[in-house]
Protein backbone atom coordinates (compact mmCIF):
# COMPACT_ATOMS: atom_id res chain seq x y z
CA UNK A 1 0.00 0.00 0.00
CA UNK A 2 1.27 3.29 -1.24
CA UNK A 3 1.28 6.47 0.80
CA UNK A 4 -0.75 8.20 -2.00
CA UNK A 5 -3.29 5.34 -1.47
CA UNK A 6 -3.97 6.74 1.84
CA UNK A 7 -6.58 9.38 2.22
CA UNK A 8 -6.76 9.82 5.60
CA UNK A 9 -2.96 9.49 7.83
CA UNK A 10 -3.62 9.84 11.71
CA UNK A 11 0.66 10.42 12.79
CA UNK A 12 1.27 10.07 16.14
CA UNK A 13 -1.77 11.60 17.86
CA UNK A 14 -2.27 12.09 21.15
CA UNK A 15 -5.50 14.01 23.53
CA UNK A 16 -5.68 14.36 26.77
CA UNK A 17 -9.17 16.06 28.57
CA UNK A 18 -8.30 17.14 32.46
CA UNK A 19 -4.90 15.17 32.67
CA UNK A 20 -6.21 11.78 31.09
CA UNK A 21 -5.23 10.50 27.96
CA UNK A 22 -7.90 9.89 25.82
CA UNK A 23 -5.39 9.11 22.99
CA UNK A 24 -2.08 8.40 23.17
CA UNK A 25 0.19 7.70 20.67
CA UNK A 26 -2.07 6.85 17.98
CA UNK A 27 -1.06 6.03 14.55
CA UNK A 28 -2.84 5.19 11.63
CA UNK A 29 -4.11 5.57 7.78
CA UNK A 30 -6.55 5.32 6.09
CA UNK A 31 -7.56 4.19 2.19
CA UNK A 32 -9.31 5.59 -0.14
CA UNK A 33 -12.34 4.22 -0.83
CA UNK A 34 -12.67 1.90 2.35
CA UNK A 35 -15.28 1.19 5.07
CA UNK A 36 -13.01 1.84 8.37
CA UNK A 37 -14.56 1.01 11.85
CA UNK A 38 -13.37 2.05 15.10
CA UNK A 39 -14.69 -0.35 17.35
CA UNK A 40 -14.42 -0.37 20.88
CA UNK A 41 -16.37 0.43 24.59
CA UNK A 42 -17.22 3.20 25.90
CA UNK A 43 -14.68 5.83 26.34
CA UNK A 44 -12.16 3.76 24.41
CA UNK A 45 -11.28 7.08 22.14
CA UNK A 46 -13.23 6.15 19.42
CA UNK A 47 -15.53 9.20 18.88
CA UNK A 48 -12.73 11.26 20.06
CA UNK A 49 -10.95 10.13 16.86
CA UNK A 50 -13.73 11.18 14.71
CA UNK A 51 -13.65 14.81 15.99
CA UNK A 52 -10.65 15.35 15.58
CA UNK A 53 -10.81 14.09 11.82
CA UNK A 54 -13.47 16.05 11.42
CA UNK A 55 -12.11 19.01 13.31
CA UNK A 56 -14.47 19.72 16.18
CA UNK A 57 -11.38 19.57 18.52
CA UNK A 58 -7.49 19.36 18.02
CA UNK A 59 -4.90 16.81 18.95
CA UNK A 60 -2.22 17.68 21.31
CA UNK A 61 0.77 15.82 19.75
CA UNK A 62 0.78 14.78 16.09
CA UNK A 63 -0.70 15.46 13.01
CA UNK A 64 -3.68 14.67 10.70
CA UNK A 65 -3.20 14.29 6.91
CA UNK A 66 -5.89 14.06 4.10
CA UNK A 67 -4.17 13.26 0.99
CA UNK A 68 -0.73 14.29 2.55
CA UNK A 69 -2.22 17.36 3.35
CA UNK A 70 -1.74 18.58 7.20
CA UNK A 71 -5.36 19.56 8.57
CA UNK A 72 -5.04 19.33 11.67
CA UNK A 73 -5.12 23.51 12.43
CA UNK A 74 -7.83 23.69 9.44
CA UNK A 75 -11.19 24.40 10.63
CA UNK A 76 -14.52 21.89 10.29
CA UNK A 77 -16.18 23.69 7.80
CA UNK A 78 -12.75 23.87 5.36
CA UNK A 79 -12.34 20.23 5.60
CA UNK A 80 -14.19 18.36 2.66
CA UNK A 81 -15.51 16.27 5.15
CA UNK A 82 -19.29 15.38 6.37
CA UNK A 83 -20.25 13.63 9.72
CA UNK A 84 -23.30 12.06 10.50
CA UNK A 85 -23.96 11.96 13.79
CA UNK A 86 -26.12 9.59 16.70
CA UNK A 87 -28.40 12.37 16.92
CA UNK A 88 -29.50 13.27 13.13
CA UNK A 89 -29.11 17.26 14.14
CA UNK A 90 -31.87 17.72 11.20
CA UNK A 91 -33.60 21.14 11.09
CA UNK A 92 -37.15 20.55 12.38
CA UNK A 93 -38.56 23.63 10.60
CA UNK A 94 -37.45 22.51 6.81
CA UNK A 95 -38.86 19.89 5.12
CA UNK A 96 -36.90 16.61 3.96
CA UNK A 97 -35.82 18.76 0.83
CA UNK A 98 -34.75 21.36 1.99
CA UNK A 99 -32.91 19.86 5.04
CA UNK A 100 -30.40 18.38 2.20
CA UNK A 101 -30.39 21.48 0.13
CA UNK A 102 -29.56 23.45 3.16
CA UNK A 103 -26.01 23.33 2.79
CA UNK A 104 -25.83 23.73 -1.55
CA UNK A 105 -27.96 27.05 -0.74
CA UNK A 106 -25.20 28.46 1.94
CA UNK A 107 -22.49 27.67 -1.04
CA UNK A 108 -25.13 29.73 -2.89
CA UNK A 109 -25.27 27.55 -5.75
CA UNK A 110 -27.20 27.76 -8.58
CA UNK A 111 -31.17 26.26 -8.14
CA UNK A 112 -31.33 23.82 -10.99
CA UNK A 113 -28.19 22.52 -9.44
CA UNK A 114 -29.12 22.42 -6.25
CA UNK A 115 -32.22 20.86 -7.20
CA UNK A 116 -30.83 18.28 -9.68
CA UNK A 117 -28.79 16.83 -6.73
CA UNK A 118 -30.59 16.59 -3.83
CA UNK A 119 -33.23 14.54 -6.08
CA UNK A 120 -29.94 12.20 -7.02
CA UNK A 121 -29.43 11.85 -3.40
CA UNK A 122 -32.95 11.13 -2.29
CA UNK A 123 -32.76 8.48 -4.75
CA UNK A 124 -29.90 7.00 -3.40
CA UNK A 125 -31.18 6.78 -0.01
CA UNK A 126 -34.86 5.60 -1.03
CA UNK A 127 -36.59 8.48 0.15
CA UNK A 128 -37.68 10.52 -3.19
CA UNK A 129 -41.27 10.53 -2.30
CA UNK A 130 -40.38 11.69 1.02
CA UNK A 131 -38.87 15.23 -0.29
CA UNK A 132 -41.99 17.66 0.83
CA UNK A 133 -42.63 15.71 4.17
CA UNK A 134 -41.63 17.28 7.41
CA UNK A 135 -38.73 15.75 9.50
CA UNK A 136 -40.58 15.43 12.36
CA UNK A 137 -42.89 12.85 10.77
CA UNK A 138 -40.25 10.30 9.64
CA UNK A 139 -39.07 7.43 11.23
CA UNK A 140 -36.11 6.81 13.13
CA UNK A 141 -34.55 5.15 9.80
CA UNK A 142 -36.08 7.78 7.50
CA UNK A 143 -34.65 10.25 9.51
CA UNK A 144 -30.87 8.97 9.54
CA UNK A 145 -31.70 8.29 5.88
CA UNK A 146 -32.01 12.32 5.21
CA UNK A 147 -29.01 12.78 7.66
CA UNK A 148 -27.02 10.71 5.09
CA UNK A 149 -28.70 12.57 2.09
CA UNK A 150 -27.64 15.51 3.99
CA UNK A 151 -24.03 15.09 4.25
CA UNK A 152 -23.24 13.42 0.75
CA UNK A 153 -25.22 15.97 -1.32
CA UNK A 154 -21.81 18.09 -0.93
CA UNK A 155 -19.83 15.55 -2.14
CA UNK A 156 -17.32 14.71 0.75
CA UNK A 157 -14.06 13.12 0.40
CA UNK A 158 -14.91 11.37 3.60
CA UNK A 159 -18.07 10.32 5.49
CA UNK A 160 -17.68 10.37 9.22
CA UNK A 161 -20.15 8.17 11.10
CA UNK A 162 -20.94 8.46 15.05
CA UNK A 163 -22.75 5.70 16.04
CA UNK A 164 -25.77 6.63 13.82
CA UNK A 165 -27.93 3.44 13.99
CA UNK A 166 -27.52 3.41 17.90
CA UNK A 167 -30.75 5.32 18.18
CA UNK A 168 -32.53 2.51 16.00
CA UNK A 169 -34.54 -0.38 17.06
CA UNK A 170 -32.73 -3.70 16.26
CA UNK A 171 -34.67 -5.19 13.25
CA UNK A 172 -34.20 -1.48 11.82
CA UNK A 173 -30.56 -0.91 12.80
CA UNK A 174 -30.00 -4.47 11.00
CA UNK A 175 -32.00 -3.30 7.46
CA UNK A 176 -30.42 0.12 7.62
CA UNK A 177 -26.64 -2.19 7.84
CA UNK A 178 -27.53 -3.64 4.38
CA UNK A 179 -28.54 0.17 3.08
CA UNK A 180 -25.00 1.78 4.24
CA UNK A 181 -23.44 -0.92 3.34
CA UNK A 182 -24.83 -0.48 -0.44
CA UNK A 183 -24.79 3.28 -0.17
CA UNK A 184 -20.62 2.70 0.51
CA UNK A 185 -20.66 0.99 -2.56
CA UNK A 186 -22.66 3.49 -4.90
CA UNK A 187 -20.56 6.55 -3.73
CA UNK A 188 -17.55 4.87 -3.52
CA UNK A 189 -15.74 7.53 -1.27
CA UNK A 190 -14.21 6.55 2.18
CA UNK A 191 -16.48 5.90 5.26
CA UNK A 192 -15.09 6.12 8.71
CA UNK A 193 -17.77 4.84 11.42
CA UNK A 194 -17.49 5.08 14.88
CA UNK A 195 -19.69 1.69 16.65
CA UNK A 196 -19.35 -0.27 20.35
CA UNK A 197 -21.38 -3.12 18.26
CA UNK A 198 -19.07 -5.72 17.57
CA UNK A 199 -21.78 -7.64 15.09
CA UNK A 200 -21.89 -3.94 13.84
CA UNK A 201 -18.48 -3.82 12.95
CA UNK A 202 -18.36 -7.21 11.49
CA UNK A 203 -21.23 -6.74 8.99
CA UNK A 204 -20.18 -3.27 7.30
CA UNK A 205 -16.65 -3.09 7.45
CA UNK A 206 -13.32 -3.51 4.93
CA UNK A 207 -11.11 -2.51 8.08
CA UNK A 208 -12.18 -2.94 11.78
CA UNK A 209 -9.74 -0.73 14.01
CA UNK A 210 -10.20 -1.97 17.83
CA UNK A 211 -10.06 0.53 20.25
CA UNK A 212 -9.05 0.27 24.07
CA UNK A 213 -7.86 2.79 26.53
CA UNK A 214 -6.54 5.10 24.15
CA UNK A 215 -4.56 2.58 22.29
CA UNK A 216 -5.26 0.42 19.38
CA UNK A 217 -5.27 -3.43 20.15
CA UNK A 218 -5.67 -4.57 16.61
CA UNK A 219 -5.97 -3.51 12.89
CA UNK A 220 -7.55 -6.09 10.49
CA UNK A 221 -10.00 -7.37 8.17
CA UNK A 222 -13.19 -8.67 9.85
CA UNK A 223 -12.29 -12.46 9.59
CA UNK A 224 -8.49 -11.17 10.78
CA UNK A 225 -10.10 -9.76 13.99
CA UNK A 226 -12.71 -12.74 14.29
CA UNK A 227 -10.16 -15.64 13.95
CA UNK A 228 -7.01 -13.88 14.50
CA UNK A 229 -7.31 -11.69 17.60
CA UNK A 230 -4.06 -10.10 18.97
CA UNK A 231 -4.38 -10.21 22.59
CA UNK A 232 -7.65 -11.50 24.99
CA UNK A 233 -9.03 -7.99 25.35
CA UNK A 234 -9.92 -8.39 21.60
CA UNK A 235 -10.79 -11.82 21.71
CA UNK A 236 -13.02 -11.12 24.40
CA UNK A 237 -14.57 -7.96 22.67
CA UNK A 238 -15.22 -9.70 19.12
CA UNK A 239 -17.83 -12.40 19.52
CA UNK A 240 -18.24 -14.99 22.23
CA UNK A 241 -14.69 -16.68 23.32
CA UNK A 242 -13.28 -19.02 25.57
CA UNK A 243 -9.83 -17.35 27.22
CA UNK A 244 -7.87 -19.76 29.22
CA UNK A 245 -4.69 -19.80 30.62
CA UNK A 246 -2.32 -21.78 28.57
CA UNK A 247 1.36 -22.74 28.57
CA UNK A 248 3.24 -23.19 25.24
CA UNK A 249 5.08 -26.52 26.11
CA UNK A 250 6.82 -26.32 22.41
CA UNK A 251 6.27 -25.59 19.06
CA UNK A 252 3.21 -27.16 18.02
CA UNK A 253 2.27 -28.00 21.47
CA UNK A 254 0.38 -26.54 23.95
CA UNK A 255 -1.46 -27.40 27.67
CA UNK A 256 -4.72 -25.77 28.76
CA UNK A 257 -7.55 -26.76 30.35
CA UNK A 258 -5.53 -29.59 32.35
CA UNK A 259 -4.75 -31.38 28.91
CA UNK A 260 -2.51 -30.71 26.22
CA UNK A 261 -3.04 -30.18 22.69
CA UNK A 262 -1.73 -30.14 19.21
CA UNK A 263 -1.84 -26.83 17.98
CA UNK A 264 -0.25 -24.90 14.46
CA UNK A 265 1.68 -22.44 16.85
CA UNK A 266 5.37 -22.20 16.82
CA UNK A 267 7.92 -19.42 18.04
CA UNK A 268 6.66 -18.95 21.25
CA UNK A 269 9.54 -20.64 22.94
CA UNK A 270 9.38 -23.48 25.84
CA UNK A 271 7.30 -23.47 28.95
CA UNK A 272 5.60 -19.60 28.23
CA UNK A 273 2.30 -18.55 30.04
CA UNK A 274 0.21 -17.72 26.94
CA UNK A 275 -3.88 -17.20 26.32
CA UNK A 276 -5.59 -19.74 24.54
CA UNK A 277 -8.50 -18.62 22.45
CA UNK A 278 -11.46 -21.20 21.63
CA UNK A 279 -14.84 -20.23 19.66
CA UNK A 280 -17.76 -21.91 20.97
CA UNK A 281 -18.62 -22.63 17.94
CA UNK A 282 -15.41 -24.50 17.24
CA UNK A 283 -15.87 -27.23 20.09
CA UNK A 284 -16.95 -30.24 18.51
CA UNK A 285 -19.49 -32.32 21.37
CA UNK A 286 -20.04 -35.77 21.06
CA UNK A 287 -22.73 -37.82 22.93
CA UNK A 288 -19.90 -41.06 23.69
CA UNK A 289 -16.71 -39.99 25.44
CA UNK A 290 -14.49 -42.83 23.68
CA UNK A 291 -11.98 -41.12 21.03
CA UNK A 292 -12.70 -37.81 22.70
CA UNK A 293 -9.86 -35.49 23.76
CA UNK A 294 -11.56 -35.00 26.82
CA UNK A 295 -14.58 -35.38 28.84
CA UNK A 296 -17.41 -33.06 30.28
CA UNK A 297 -20.75 -32.81 32.10
CA UNK A 298 -23.52 -30.37 30.25
CA UNK A 299 -24.35 -27.55 32.71
CA UNK A 300 -27.14 -25.81 31.05
CA UNK A 301 -28.13 -25.90 27.18
CA UNK A 302 -30.27 -22.65 25.87
CA UNK A 303 -32.08 -22.31 22.25
CA UNK A 304 -30.45 -19.28 20.63
CA UNK A 305 -32.52 -19.50 17.31
CA UNK A 306 -29.82 -20.71 14.74
CA UNK A 307 -27.63 -23.34 17.58
CA UNK A 308 -27.75 -24.24 21.27
CA UNK A 309 -25.63 -22.72 23.90
CA UNK A 310 -24.25 -24.75 26.22
CA UNK A 311 -21.87 -24.50 29.27
CA UNK A 312 -20.00 -27.53 30.31
CA UNK A 313 -18.27 -28.37 33.27
CA UNK A 314 -14.90 -30.32 31.75
CA UNK A 315 -13.29 -33.09 33.54
CA UNK A 316 -10.48 -30.85 34.98
CA UNK A 317 -12.62 -28.70 36.59
CA UNK A 318 -12.63 -25.83 33.77
CA UNK A 319 -16.38 -24.22 32.53
CA UNK A 320 -16.58 -24.43 28.61
CA UNK A 321 -19.17 -22.28 26.62
CA UNK A 322 -19.95 -24.74 23.50
CA UNK A 323 -22.55 -23.72 20.95
CA UNK A 324 -23.58 -26.45 18.14
CA UNK A 325 -26.60 -26.96 15.97
CA UNK A 326 -27.78 -30.19 18.02
CA UNK A 327 -28.96 -29.99 21.69
CA UNK A 328 -27.72 -32.18 24.16
CA UNK A 329 -29.27 -33.07 28.03
CA UNK A 330 -28.31 -31.64 30.85
CA UNK A 331 -26.62 -33.56 33.11
CA UNK A 332 -25.43 -35.88 29.93
CA UNK A 333 -21.93 -36.50 30.38
CA UNK A 334 -20.14 -35.56 26.87
CA UNK A 335 -16.85 -35.99 24.84
CA UNK A 336 -15.01 -33.02 23.68
CA UNK A 337 -12.79 -32.39 20.41
CA UNK A 338 -10.61 -29.41 19.31
CA UNK A 339 -8.77 -29.10 16.27
CA UNK A 340 -5.08 -27.72 16.18
CA UNK A 341 -6.68 -24.74 13.74
CA UNK A 342 -8.90 -23.71 16.39
CA UNK A 343 -6.64 -23.45 18.82
CA UNK A 344 -5.37 -19.60 18.98
CA UNK A 345 -2.96 -19.26 20.85
CA UNK A 346 -1.54 -15.81 22.06
CA UNK A 347 1.29 -13.93 23.81
CA UNK A 348 0.41 -13.07 27.48
CA UNK A 349 0.45 -8.83 27.97
CA UNK A 350 1.79 -9.11 31.31
CA UNK A 351 1.77 -12.18 33.84
CA UNK A 352 1.85 -9.96 37.28
CA UNK A 353 1.20 -6.27 38.44
CA UNK A 354 4.66 -4.31 37.64
CA UNK A 355 4.70 -0.97 39.21
CA UNK A 356 7.21 1.79 40.22
CA UNK A 357 6.92 3.02 43.92
CA UNK A 358 9.18 5.42 46.16
CA UNK A 359 11.20 4.13 48.98
CA UNK A 360 9.77 5.72 52.03
CA UNK A 361 11.77 3.98 55.07
CA UNK A 362 12.77 0.19 55.76
CA UNK A 363 9.28 -0.88 56.07
CA UNK A 364 6.84 1.27 53.79
CA UNK A 365 6.51 2.00 50.15
CA UNK A 366 4.37 4.90 48.46
CA UNK A 367 2.71 3.61 45.50
CA UNK A 368 -0.38 3.98 43.29
CA UNK A 369 -1.33 7.50 45.30
CA UNK A 370 -0.61 5.50 48.75
CA UNK A 371 1.11 4.28 51.83
CA UNK A 372 2.03 0.67 51.31
CA UNK A 373 3.50 -1.93 54.38
CA UNK A 374 6.01 -4.12 53.18
CA UNK A 375 8.67 -6.42 54.44
CA UNK A 376 11.89 -4.93 56.01
CA UNK A 377 14.31 -4.24 52.99
CA UNK A 378 17.83 -2.19 52.62
CA UNK A 379 16.43 -0.02 49.90
CA UNK A 380 17.57 3.17 49.82
CA UNK A 381 14.93 5.67 51.33
CA UNK A 382 13.56 8.26 48.63
CA UNK A 383 14.54 5.89 45.63
CA UNK A 384 11.86 4.37 42.95
CA UNK A 385 12.18 1.13 43.13
CA UNK A 386 10.08 -1.81 40.86
CA UNK A 387 8.12 -3.78 42.32
CA UNK A 388 5.72 -7.13 41.23
CA UNK A 389 2.24 -8.01 42.48
CA UNK A 390 0.91 -11.30 41.70
CA UNK A 391 -2.68 -11.09 40.23
CA UNK A 392 -4.00 -13.43 42.73
CA UNK A 393 -2.19 -11.25 45.57
CA UNK A 394 -4.97 -8.51 44.98
CA UNK A 395 -7.61 -8.68 47.50
CA UNK A 396 -10.78 -7.05 46.51
CA UNK A 397 -13.38 -6.16 49.39
CA UNK A 398 -16.83 -4.62 48.97
CA UNK A 399 -16.67 -1.55 50.63
CA UNK A 400 -13.81 0.99 49.04
CA UNK A 401 -13.30 3.07 52.59
CA UNK A 402 -12.15 -0.85 53.61
CA UNK A 403 -9.32 -0.58 51.49
CA UNK A 404 -6.07 0.74 51.53
CA UNK A 405 -6.45 2.49 48.29
CA UNK A 406 -10.03 2.30 46.42
CA UNK A 407 -11.25 1.93 42.45
CA UNK A 408 -13.82 0.40 40.54
CA UNK A 409 -13.77 -2.77 38.27
CA UNK A 410 -13.40 -1.34 34.72
CA UNK A 411 -12.99 -4.81 32.86
CA UNK A 412 -13.67 -8.28 33.40
CA UNK A 413 -12.29 -11.88 31.46
CA UNK A 414 -13.64 -15.10 32.50
CA UNK A 415 -10.55 -17.65 32.39
CA UNK A 416 -12.93 -20.86 32.89
CA UNK A 417 -12.17 -21.02 36.32
CA UNK A 418 -11.59 -17.89 38.13
CA UNK A 419 -12.46 -14.28 36.67
CA UNK A 420 -9.32 -12.02 35.72
CA UNK A 421 -10.23 -8.22 36.04
CA UNK A 422 -9.08 -4.87 35.47
CA UNK A 423 -9.37 -2.32 38.12
CA UNK A 424 -9.18 1.47 37.56
CA UNK A 425 -8.23 3.16 40.43
CA UNK A 426 -9.43 6.53 41.97
CA UNK A 427 -5.67 7.82 41.22
CA UNK A 428 -5.87 6.92 37.73
CA UNK A 429 -3.77 3.44 37.59
CA UNK A 430 -4.72 0.38 36.57
CA UNK A 431 -3.81 -3.32 38.47
CA UNK A 432 -5.23 -6.98 37.27
CA UNK A 433 -6.62 -9.09 39.74
CA UNK A 434 -7.72 -13.28 39.71
CA UNK A 435 -10.01 -14.12 41.64
CA UNK A 436 -12.96 -16.51 41.80
CA UNK A 437 -15.39 -13.78 43.18
CA UNK A 438 -18.40 -12.78 41.28
CA UNK A 439 -18.02 -8.67 40.47
CA UNK A 440 -19.74 -6.62 37.85
CA UNK A 441 -18.45 -3.95 35.61
CA UNK A 442 -18.56 -0.65 37.44
CA UNK A 443 -18.97 -2.09 41.08
CA UNK A 444 -16.79 0.15 43.37
CA UNK A 445 -13.99 -1.60 45.67
CA UNK A 446 -11.62 -1.30 48.28
CA UNK A 447 -7.67 -2.67 47.32
CA UNK A 448 -5.98 -3.86 50.02
CA UNK A 449 -2.47 -5.66 49.28
CA UNK A 450 -0.47 -7.64 51.82
CA UNK A 451 2.91 -6.53 53.06
CA UNK A 452 4.81 -10.35 52.09
CA UNK A 453 3.11 -9.93 48.67
CA UNK A 454 5.08 -6.81 47.66
CA UNK A 455 7.91 -7.84 45.79
CA UNK A 456 10.68 -5.19 45.23
CA UNK A 457 12.64 -6.36 42.42
CA UNK A 458 15.59 -3.55 42.04
CA UNK A 459 15.95 0.15 41.58
CA UNK A 460 14.32 2.28 38.97
CA UNK A 461 17.37 3.49 37.20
Amino acid sequence: MTENQHIINLQHITKSFGGKKVLDDINLYVRKGEFLTLLGPSGCGKTTMLRLIAGFANPDEGSILLEGKNISDIPPYQRPLNTVFQRYALFPHLDVYDNIAFGLKLKKMPEEEIDKKVRKVLKMVSMSDYEDRDVDSLSGGQQQRVAIARAIVNEPKVLLLDEPLSALDHKMRLDMQIELKEMHKKLGITFIYVTHDQEEALTLSDTIVVLNEGKIQQIGTPADIYNEPKNSFVADFIGESNILNGTMICDRKVEFAGHTFDCVDEGFGENVPVDVVIRPEDIFIMNKIEGAQFSGVVKSCTFKGVHYEMFVDSDSGYELMIQDYNAFEVGSSVGLIIRPNDIQVMHKERTQNSITAKVLDETHLEMLGSKFEVLPHSYESGREVNVNIAFKAVDLLDHSEDGTIAGEVHFIIYKGNHYHLTILTDEGDFLWVDTNDIWDKGDLVGINISPKDIHITGYND
